[in-house]
């Protein structure tokens, strides 16, 4: 597959998962410093292991969600399990069921930290049960 390729393969992933208005609020703000960058994750990690056919889209945003609480990278966080609840077809209780999992490998500040996130996000988007 060649740049171009990867990079249109990309950037449909990207917009799949992570929803066209934080695509297109990412591309607006594009920058002289931030551009290559973009472009790099739009063409690797978009188009280039999000498109891998072993695991399903599912699969990669648990890891994900995961490896982001494990490494504290909680802007990372609260983004993918916004698009995982908003456009991934996530419910709270999944979301939920990473987390405790994650209690277990990551440490539980780790995750007190994220339940705060995350609880944050489900409430903002409307889905908190009573």
């Amino acid at each position: 597959m060649d740049d171009q390729k990867r990079r249109d393969a990309g950037m449909n992933v990207r917009r799949k998962v992570l929803g066209n208005a934080w695509v297109d609020k990412s591309i607006a703000n594009r920058n002289a410093f931030n551009t290559d960058f973009q472009d790099m994750i739009t063409r690797y990690a978009w188009g280039e292991i999000w498109t891998r056919p072993h695991f399903d889209e599912r699969t990669r945003r648990v890891l994900v969600i995961g490896t982001m609480v494990a490494l504290g990278q909680w802007d990372e966080f609260r983004l993918h399990v916004r698009a995982a609840l908003a456009e991934g077809g996530f419910t709270p209780d999944d979301i939920k069921e990473i987390l405790l999992q994650q209690a277990i490998y990551c440490g539980v500040p780790a995750v007190n930290h994220a339940v705060k996130e995350a609880s944050a996000i489900v409430q903002e988007l409307g889905l908190l049960k009573a």
